[in-house]
């Protein structure tokens, strides 16, 4: 089993950037593809971005397509959501989420696939 904690959300305004991190402990972190979910207030928890476990692909929901970036630290066991362009419906709180298959050659992008989550950090965009 793996622990996850998010951390780097907060209160911006449209037009701005956070980034968030997730760190990750419990096993090897380098085996596994890494997820951000997000989930409105109302709404349903919605996938965001994926990477595989080497790095080499990466995944988005469209609407973060050119403004959201996701990246990973493998020799810090982190992985990292950079936003920019933060839109209000944006606002959600953020998941953190690890595969539950190591080595998946394509990047999860559905809840079940993924087998761990962290506690969420809440991102608010304010208009």
């Amino acid at each position: 089993q793996v622990q996850l904690v998010e951390s780097g959300g907060g209160l911006v305004q449209a037009g701005g950037s956070l980034r968030l991190s997730c760190a990750a402990s419990g096993r090897t972190f380098n085996y596994y593809a890494m997820g951000w979910f997000r989930q409105a207030p109302g709404k349903e928890r919605e996938f965001v971005a994926a990477i595989t476990w080497s790095g080499s692909t990466t995944s988005y929901t469209d609407s973060v397509k050119g403004r959201f970036t996701i990246s990973r630290d493998n020799a810090k066991n982190t992985v990292y959501l950079q936003m920019n362009t933060l839109e209000p419906e944006d606002t959600a709180v953020y998941y953190c989420a690890a595969d539950r298959e190591r080595y998946r050659r394509l990047t999860p992008k559905v809840h079940a696939d993924f087998g761990s989550w962290g506690q969420g950090t809440q991102v608010t965009v304010s208009s």
